[in-house]
């Protein structure tokens, strides 16, 4: 190697470190927006029969995931809020906290959720208390937003140019192909995600659609006491929470339960308790463990094993925090991936032989 092609090489590699450096710095985005590349791209390419730009097939695939995602979460927060301020009021739970949390004390009554009632409550002073809890914690709120924001800006922003320009990444890494190894390789890896992460998207939809058919029904049954509250909302938030492993769905409808069976214990007729039971019953049979053993293995890829599927969801948070639930994955299709079809090449093998 001469002088000028050393110099080349050493400036390739110190920009390599730099953006390696800076793309771990933004290790949680990027990943999730690689994520959703490979969940969205196969509608992407669907959303081509109607002979749309591809900016604007990019602009409806994410914005049909987001939007419905960020109104179904807001909606169920502002029910969470209404139905919480109801709950505190009608058990006096307010005095109760003033008695006991220091910077509560000030509040005589919880506001109503609403822009006049806010207002009202702020004209009142019974904010105060919690303006001056935000206002001690507004370096570390205004840190937490903002990280959220961009980390989120960063997100939308990758995921729509994969979209868009995602052939011309593959296109470039197929310019250093050798004897068809690696173009086999990356073609098994880029076909196996899609399916995998495409099928966990079928999945939520799929389980979404199965909650709330399961909670409907149950409402349709049981007596008004025993009815669970927001049966459609809860359904599609059990969908959504399915994509955590393990615990997935569980967050959604044991807590469901227990805001169901809380006013029974409080005062409510006792017979009711089994009707509560029968919906957790319902709840852990027909909308968790039935689709987990049903459709999971379905949409779970034509390769990667399920089992070292659902193995990557759990570890992956448990070491990597919370992007690990989205990278775990990935690495692990990708190291299957090189185990199915380019190790057996370089080891000599002649036939490509599955990992079980």
């Amino acid at each position: 190697m001469n002088a000028k092609r050393f110099a080349v090489a050493i400036f390739g590699l110190s920009v390599a470190v730099v953006i390696g450096v800076l793309a771990y710095e933004f290790i949680a985005p990027l990943t999730i927006a690689v994520f959703l590349y490979y969940s969205t791209r196969r509608y992407h390419r669907l959303l081509g029969r109607f002979r749309l730009p591809a900016n604007v097939r990019a602009v409806i695939a994410i914005g049909s995931l987001a939007l419905p995602l960020v109104l179904l979460v807001s909606y169920a927060t502002v029910l969470l809020v209404v139905e919480a301020r109801q709950f505190v009021e009608q058990y006096a739970l307010v005095d109760v906290a003033a008695r006991n949390v220091e910077w509560f004390g000030g509040v005589s009554s919880l506001p109503e959720f609403s822009l006049p009632g806010l207002y009202d409550a702020y004209q009142s002073g019974d904010l105060d208390p919690f303006v001056g809890f935000a206002t001690e914690h507004a370096a570390f709120l205004t840190s937490l937003v903002s990280q959220f924001f961009l980390n989120l800006f960063v997100t939308l922003i990758v995921t729509y140019y994969l979209l868009i320009d995602g052939h011309r990444i593959s296109g470039w890494l197929l310019r250093f192909d050798d004897e068809a190894l690696i173009r086999e390789y990356l073609e098994a890896v880029d076909e196996e995600l899609e399916a995998v992460l495409f099928g966990n998207l079928l999945n939520v939809l799929a389980i979404s659609l199965i909650a709330i058919g399961a909670f409907s029904v149950y409402n349709v049954v049981a007596p008004a006491p025993a009815e669970v509250p927001y049966p459609a909302l809860a359904g599609a938030l059990t969908g959504v929470a399915s994509l955590i492993p393990v615990v997935g769905m569980k967050i959604v409808y044991l807590p469901l339960t227990a805001v169901a069976a809380l006013p029974i214990l409080l005062g409510g007729d006792p017979v009711n308790l089994v009707w509560i039971a029968g919906f957790l019953a319902v709840a852990i049979v027909i909308v968790d463990t039935i689709p987990d053993l049903v459709l999971r293995p379905l949409l779970s890829g034509e390769e990667t094993h399920v089992g070292l599927l659902m193995l990557g969801y759990t570890i992956g948070p448990v070491v990597l925090g919370f992007y690990g639930l989205f990278f775990a994955p990935i690495l692990l299709v990708v190291g299957l991936t090189f185990a199915n079809t380019a190790l057996p090449r370089l080891l000599g093998a002649d036939a490509r032989r599955s990992v079980e």
